[in-house]
């Protein structure tokens, strides 16, 4: 136990000290008037269109390693699935995401499968003891359901497969698969933000964005499926 806590210590200085030093030398860089701004956006947007254009390689391993890191670092996925979208379009920016975050939420299950099974079962046992015998059943089928339906927050779901000893193959194809259709809304919305800003010199208001094809659409998709992961989140976690 003292050995999981002396690992958990590291685990947050180490986030919380790759956090600061981006955070510091991002500000260092720019000021929060320039970053709040349409034409920073703007211009940044017409940097990273000409860093796509010119080195498109590149930019994909960076953007796949950076996904990797930071999820392994028990980041959050929505801001990537916007980036990827808003920089690669829905369709590439779909397969860099998920390959990106798959792979970092399987070497994140493993190292804490490794290091902190023990502190996890004891924080999460009990909680979720429901779905036990369901992972016994189909380990594959119902960490597929159990990442299609979320209901938790990313870092947790990737970590709380410990408990119950899933394989590490079965793992990474559910992740792979489960994650794709909430994944691909939010990625379809950043593409959609990023063709509006390539198309408007100024601003956009907030009825011109809404009232976007590009941007309703997959929002009404958004909420969609979330209702149908409410319901279905009801029945998986029902006892």
């Amino acid at each position: 136990m003292e050995k999981s806590k002396k690992i958990k210590l590291f685990i947050g200085l180490f986030y919380v000290s790759m956090v600061s030093l981006f955070l510091y030398f991002f500000f260092s860089k720019f000021s929060l008037q320039e970053i709040t701004s349409y034409q920073f956006i703007k211009n940044n947007r017409d940097y990273f269109y000409h860093l796509r254009e010119t080195n498109f390689i590149l930019l994909s391993i960076l953007f796949i390693t950076f996904s990797t890191l930071w999820v392994l670092a028990a980041g959050f996925g929505t801001p990537l699935a916007l980036f990827a979208g808003f920089i690669f379009g829905k369709w590439l920016g779909l397969i860099f995401s998920v390959l990106g975050m798959t792979f970092g939420a399987t070497l994140l299950y493993v190292f804490a499968n490794y290091f902190l099974k023990e502190m996890i079962r004891n924080k999460f046992l009990n909680r979720f003891k429901i779905l036990e015998e369901k992972f016994k059943k189909s380990e594959f089928l119902y960490l597929l359901i159990f990442r299609f339906i979320g209901g938790i927050p990313f870092q947790i779901q990737n970590v709380l497969p410990c408990i119950f000893n899933v394989k590490i193959y079965n793992y990474f194809w559910s992740t792979f698969l489960g994650i794709i259709p909430s994944l691909f809304l939010v990625i379809s919305i950043g593409s959609g933000l990023e063709k509006i800003i390539d198309q408007n010199l100024e601003a956009p208001s907030v009825i011109d964005l809404i009232t976007s094809p590009s941007i309703y659409i997959p929002l009404i998709a958004f909420f969609t499926l979330l209702g149908i992961t409410i319901f279905l989140r009801n029945l998986f976690y029902k006892k």
